[in-house]
């Protein structure tokens, strides 16, 4: 059976509410300068520009964040979201890359707020679980719509050569830049994610292969 993106977007959306009544100035590390209220206004803003993007097929939604307390606001924001998330996922809309369906944003929302989810338990001290399977699919989504996001901004130089992701707790890898792979790294599903979204490092010690060109594939940035 595939991932049940909107079933895993509420649980997470539910649990980063709960983070919400903790220090929202506990610093936020591989966020630059960002306190924990900075990530829920970013998480709270970007739920609600998708919702747009479904509902009013816009993408130039720029949403307040109020100066009070949060709680109440990003579960109005995480309530939005998945309610236009309930829409036929064939169902056509704005979206920053392709495909222009709703499926794109049960995927991409799921996606962010898993990666946030752990920013946060990172910053509380609180242990995170991450399901490998739908890490397989950050790292995928990473590889499928990041990179070639970045490369037509003009963000990223597109890779010469390739490296080969291998997640040994799925027994299935990836391949990320162009032609037959050079090297091939390997961890589990939620340290190649965490690393790709510059959370972990790189598990360089797995490596086999050209190591100079897998560095130079994975300098990046890969990411926004």
């Amino acid at each position: 059976m595939g991932l049940d993106h909107l079933a895993i977007l509420r649980r997470d959306l539910a649990a980063f509410h709960g983070f919400l009544g903790a220090d929202l100035g506990v610093p936020v590390a591989h966020c630059g300068d960002w306190t924990l209220r900075d990530l829920a206004a970013h998480l709270g803003q970007g739920n609600l520009w998708a919702a747009a993007g479904i509902t009013e097929r816009r993408g130039d939604h720029r949403p307040p964040v109020p100066e009070g307390e949060l709680g109440d606001w990003f579960a109005e924001t995480a309530r939005i979201l998945t309610s236009a998330l309930e829409a036929d996922p064939a169902t056509e809309a704005w979206t920053f890359a392709p495909p222009h369906t709703v499926g794109f944003w049960r995927r991409r929302r799921c996606l962010e707020t898993v990666v946030h989810r752990w920013d946060a338990e990172h910053a509380l001290g609180v242990s995170s679980e991450l399901d490998p399977a739908l890490c397989g699919d950050g790292v995928a989504e990473v590889i499928e719509v990041f990179m070639p996001r970045m490369i037509k901004r003009g963000l990223l130089v597109e890779p010469t050569s390739a490296v080969r992701l291998t997640a040994t707790d799925l027994g299935e890898g990836w391949t990320l830049g162009k032609g037959g792979p050079v090297a091939e790294l390997s961890g589990t599903a939620p340290e190649l994610m965490l690393a790709l979204w510059n959370r972990r490092p790189m598990p360089w010690d797995t490596l086999t292969g050209d190591e100079a060109a897998a560095r130079e594939v994975l300098r990046g940035p890969l990411v926004p």
